[in-house]
């Protein structure tokens, strides 16, 4: 498959799946379709060993979303300390961006800083808009601090792929 057609596959595979993550929050049924987007993915257009980069990503996205919920960021309108499971989803759906269509950003790091502080605070607001989360720091405060940690993320994400996760042919 030419590269052009898999980022294209790629970037289509991840608006959908990141539509029903959003709209699963809300309409659960349609958590199949971000899964079904993950698994095209990994099917036709995974690199070996990508599934590995995904999970690693997971974790980390896992864990920061977590903290920041507890920590008063979000209000998903539950008494939960993890995530609720449409926000889960929405991480490997993310990942499997990383080699492909967020590719460009690995090299120079300031790239992925500078998108990171872009796009991430841009698609939480999206995000918990379509979803109902609540921002209790208000909307200002929190794109601020999203933006601050997606700035240091997603350099992160791409260093944890370049330091033994990378297998390409």
């Amino acid at each position: 498959m030419k590269r052009s057609v898999g980022l294209l596959l790629n970037a289509l595979l991840f608006q959908g799946g990141w539509l029903a993550c959003v709209l699963g929050a809300r309409h659960p049924a349609l958590l199949l379709i971000a899964a079904t987007c993950l698994a095209l993915h990994l099917r036709f257009l995974a690199y070996p060993g990508e599934g590995r980069l995904i999970v690693a990503a997971s974790l980390c996205g896992w864990a920061l979303d977590s903290l920041l919920l507890n920590l008063g960021l979000f209000d998903f309108h539950s008494r939960h300390w993890l995530l609720p499971g449409w926000l889960a989803l929405l991480w490997p759906v993310f990942a499997m961006t990383l080699r492909h269509t967020l590719a460009w950003s690995a090299s120079p790091w300031w790239r992925a800083s500078l998108a990171g502080a872009l796009g991430g605070p841009l698609s939480y607001w999206a995000g918990v808009r379509l979803a109902g989360v609540g921002l209790p720091l208000g909307t200002g405060p929190t794109l601020v601090i999203l933006a601050l940690v997606w700035a240091v993320l997603l350099p992160l994400l791409h260093r944890l792929d370049a330091q033994g996760l990378k297998t390409r042919p």
